[in-house]
């Protein structure tokens, strides 16, 4: 099999089965919790498809959150103004009748058909997934943390960094170091400043990517003594000490508890590359009936997938997991004849979302 490029892809893991003890099973796996997935979970509930979601960041949201959470978007059907934010909580209510089960922090990275014609999938903290189904929804590529640019400095993530930690509270009563300049990065720092022993900002300049208020409340904390910041970029980090060059080339030595990098993020397709799919261009080929691969049981939903017509925009996205759901229906429940119902009327809707006693 050749990539459209050319270049030689070999046999995908597709077509190599592999057997692991004690995988979990489910009807569907669903790589990527942005919007789309999050509406892909959703449709599959209303087929009562039971699901795992697996994503990258530490939260649900995706780009949506992770790039442009505060900003506003105006072309959600039915409202008028919301943020990906808001968005991505407004999904995570209407799904949460359903349960799906989340795993964040993880990228899934093998994909095997077994003799049963069930998935398996692995992730790269070690877990493995039995699918009937499988739905990637994980727009261009999983988003992970942008890396701080230090020799081996890898070794010390989860003990004394960390990237984009989803909760400050185990950083009571440390020095800490925050380095970023983006709103992210400020808003970590000032509210560190309430809990932490000593919070010091790092910056490669003395000027930021972030909300003009944002960045004056930093700047108050640092007149008031509250918040350190110094202008410079790591050039050494020994788990206990960050050195940072300064902009006339002299270093500074800032010892720790924990230094949290807050760089922004950035897309990869990663393992999703390796997993024997057919590729256009870094997006999966689909077909417009239910979005599915052109391997059976894979669907391929929002920005990573590619047909005819293709828009990236959300509501494209919505659309194409409600075909994909349905497409899913004739491999989860194999011989049965599934019903359309809508939920203004059906009972049994209305029993599975919880507004209807059974």
């Amino acid at each position: 099999m050749e990539r459209q490029d050319g270049q030689d892809r070999g046999a995908g893991p597709l077509n190599q089965p592999a057997a692991i003890a004690d995988p979990i099973e489910t009807d569907a796996l669903i790589v990527g919790a942005g919007p789309v997935g999050l509406f892909q979970a959703f449709q599959l509930g209303l087929l009562e498809i039971s699901c795992h979601i697996v994503d990258a960041l530490p939260a649900a949201g995706g780009q949506c959150v992770a790039l442009y959470g505060g900003k506003p978007i105006y072309d959600i059907p039915g409202t008028p103004v919301t943020s990906g934010r808001d968005l991505a909580q407004s999904l995570l209510q209407q799904v949460a009748p359903f349960k799906p089960q989340f795993h964040f922090g993880e990228q899934v990275a093998t994909l095997a058909r077994q003799p049963d014609e069930r998935l398996l999938l692995t992730t790269s903290a070690g877990k493995a997934f039995l699918a009937k189904t499988v739905f990637i929804a994980a727009g261009v590529g999983a988003f992970v943390p942008k890396r701080i640019a230090v020799e081996g400095i890898e070794r010390f993530e989860g003990t004394s960094l960390f990237y984009h930690p989803d909760s400050l509270d185990r950083f009571a009563g440390q020095a800490v170091v925050v380095n970023g300049g983006d709103d992210v990065a400020l808003e970590t720092a000032i509210a560190l400043t309430g809990t932490a022993a000593q919070v010091t900002l790092v910056h490669r300049r003395d000027g930021f990517q972030a909300d003009e208020a944002t960045v004056a409340a930093m700047r108050r904390l640092v007149a008031q003594g509250k918040l350190a910041f110094k202008v410079g970029q790591p050039g050494a980090f020994d788990g206990k000490q960050l050195q940072i060059v300064t902009p006339d080339a002299t270093t500074l030595d800032l010892p720790l508890d924990a230094l949290i990098a807050c760089l922004g993020i950035s897309p990869r397709l990663g393992p999703i590359a390796d997993w024997g799919l057919e590729l256009e261009r870094k997006q999966v080929p689909v077909d417009t009936e239910k979005y599915e691969t052109r391997e059976r049981g894979v669907f391929a939903v929002g920005d990573i997938n590619t047909y005819p017509g293709k828009k990236k925009l959300i509501v494209c996205g919505f659309h194409e997991a409600t075909l994909a759901a349905w497409g899913a229906t004739a491999i989860v429940f194999p011989g049965k004849a599934v019903p359309l119902q809508y939920t203004t009327t059906s009972t049994r809707l209305h029993e599975l979302l919880g507004v209807r006693k059974a």
